[in-house]
């Protein structure tokens, strides 16, 4: 039988930190497991802490090897969580991790090095992120800022309106470089100079129209495909839409939101378009800064150019009514007012339309006219 003060030295010896890890090594059961990771394009970086001991040293493996691992350790322990920043490689691993049976969370990237030592490393990375995993799991919700993790369907039909979104853009960069290029022999540009009319009736040099048609066949085919991507997207519009939202916009809204039902209400929101005023307050003095611009950008952007359409489409809308002294056409109202107005006008649609597509309300109680 083992003495008191034998077993309290045992006890003392250990590097155990938490009465999790006492339990596992009295009790023989299994201990959770946490793991930080750093993700890179070829390899990840991971940090590893077995119950509430301390954190091991880093270690680097290739992306098979590691979910080798990871499946090993999950067979030999009870629980394995896992988390890793928000970055361009997707949500690929996460999926990979949960068919293992891993607790996997996706965070938003931040600053890891709270100490401010500025010192910044893989290995320093991934052990931020597993300490701040081990409060999350021992019951310290505000210990990581999750992100939701969408369905491989949501991204899927999300890619195209945003593929589209990049022929756009790419589409005004060519046609710029054109413009500039008169601009910079002295003849007025032309707009859409690319189109076959207009690139036809060009009053330029020949070796200039040479460079231009380097790119107009290019901006062509930029047009086809831009043109067969919104005729896709508009079909995919349901029907009885508030007048002034338009079939585009509608799919755009409803794709980057992905499923409506995951608010439980408006504060949530307004919260995920970031379209909510900033504060920065401290003892008695309270600021209300500019929209936190907080979530998505692309459904905020999408919210305020359907705010500006519903100011001419939808004039007995509350919100409209409310700011009509700032957003009528010929008002004195300053720049900064109106825009003030029109986040204000664009977070209250967000929550109609939250409330039109989950069944609270429908369009006609909201103020809106089909």
């Amino acid at each position: 039988m083992v003495s008191l003060p034998a077993l309290m030295q045992y006890h003392n010896d250990t590097e155990l930190s938490s009465l999790e890890e006492t339990r596992c090594q009295f009790n023989g059961g299994k201990c959770v497991i946490k793991l930080g990771i750093d993700v890179h394009q070829a390899f990840y970086v991971v940090v590893e802490q077995v119950g509430g001991s301390n954190a091991k040293p880093p270690q680097r493996f290739g992306k098979e090897a590691f979910l080798g691992w990871a499946a090993k350790l999950k067979r030999q322990a009870a629980e394995v969580h896992a988390v890793y920043e928000a970055c361009g490689f997707g949500f690929t691993l996460q999926r990979q991790l949960a068919a293992l049976g891993i607790h996997c969370y996706v965070v938003c990237p931040q600053k890891l090095d709270e100490r401010n030592k500025r010192v910044k490393t893989d290995g320093l990375d991934a052990k931020a992120l597993c300490l701040k995993l081990d409060r999350f799991v021992e019951g310290n919700l505000d210990a990581l800022a999750l992100v939701r993790v969408p369905a491989e369907k949501e991204e899927q039909l999300r890619a195209i309106h945003r593929q589209r979104e990049q022929l756009v853009k790419a589409r005004k960069q060519l046609e710029a470089q054109g413009r500039s290029l008169m601009v910079n022999h002295g003849i007025e540009p032309v707009q859409q100079w690319w189109k076959r009319r207009a690139f036809a009736q060009l009053q330029v040099p020949e070796w200039m129209r040479t460079l231009l048609l380097n790119s107009q066949p290019i901006l062509l085919v930029l047009e086809e495909k831009i043109r067969a991507l919104r005729v896709q997207l508009q079909r995919a519009a349901g029907p009885n839409q508030p007048r002034g939202l338009g079939q585009m916009t509608s799919v755009v809204i409803d794709r980057e939101i992905g499923n409506w039902h995951r608010f439980n209400n408006r504060r949530q929101v307004g919260s995920y378009t970031g379209l909510c005023p900033g504060e920065y307050s401290s003892g008695n003095t309270r600021l209300q800064r500019c929209v936190t611009k907080h979530g998505n950008p692309r459904l905020r952007a999408a919210l305020v150019e359907l705010a500006w359409r519903m100011v001419r489409f939808q004039p007995n809308y509350k919100p409209i009514l409310k700011w009509r002294a700032l957003l009528a056409k010929g008002t004195l109202a300053s720049g900064a007012a109106r825009k003030k107005a029109i986040v204000a006008v664009a977070r209250q649609l967000a929550i109609d339309l939250w409330r039109f597509r989950t069944g609270r309300g429908t369009p006609e109680q909201l103020g809106l006219t089909i």
